[in-house]
């Protein structure tokens, strides 16, 4: 699993955490799962995916997902992302619809790549899913495999080495990471999940694309 991270840095950041229990364990179900017969998303080249497309060194923006999709050719390894050939998810839907009311203007991700993300990705926005892996119509499946230790440490890692980061915390499940995170050294954007069950209590109209594009150094993203 480990051989699946591209960048040096990233390697290095994560190469400790190879030597926990936790870690093997969950190396061992990752394996176990992805050579049994039932369908785990995303592919598992793409495990970690977010990592490749955003190196360790260029992360200006972390947006927290929980789970990937579990529906079949949409996990692609970024939080909230589908391939251009799917159509778009619900929650993916309200995030351009606030993006379009904040900036006055369609997604440039919507416009050119359909719901693909990885042109976010580029520019240094880390799409990352608390939980890498799922099983097909199993939402939260491997929720409890040691995923989460492992994008914990991540999130802890960028906020003790990368300064000026903006993490963007949408729902509950991200807010309760804002722990894990330096608020002297980093900013914290909050909102209920961009889900149609809480979007209208307050994900829409947040202007978090905006705002985060105030406090990133910089580059504005091109949203």
């Amino acid at each position: 699993m480990y051989d699946l991270i591209v960048d040096s840095r990233w390697r290095e950041v994560l190469e400790p955490y190879r030597e926990k229990s936790w870690f093997n364990d969950l190396d061992n179900f990752v394996h176990e799962a992805y050579s049994s017969s039932k369908e785990v998303y995303p592919p598992h080249k793409e495990i970690f995916n977010a990592l490749t497309l955003t190196p360790f060194d260029q992360v200006r923006v972390v947006i927290l997902g929980q789970d990937p999709y579990h529906g079949p050719e949409q996990a692609m390894g970024l939080s909230f992302s589908v391939r251009d050939t799917t159509p778009n998810p619900p929650s993916l839907k309200n995030i351009f619809k606030e993006i379009e009311s904040d900036l006055g203007m369609k997604s440039h991700a919507e416009t050119k790549c359909g719901g693909d993300l990885t042109n976010w990705a580029e520019q240094g926005v880390l799409l990352l899913n608390a939980s890498l892996t799922v099983e097909r119509g199993k939402a939260g499946s491997h929720g409890k495999k040691g995923w989460q230790q492992l994008t914990d440490a991540m999130i802890q890692e960028i906020s003790d080495e990368r300064e000026g980061v903006v993490f963007m915390l949408w729902g509950n499940f991200a807010r309760s990471k804002k722990d894990l995170i330096d608020l002297k050294r980093c900013a914290v954007l909050e909102a209920p999940h961009p889900s149609p069950l809480s979007a209208y209590q307050g994900f829409l109209g947040c202007r978090h694309f905006s705002q985060c594009n105030k406090l990133i150094e910089g580059d504005p993203i091109m949203w």
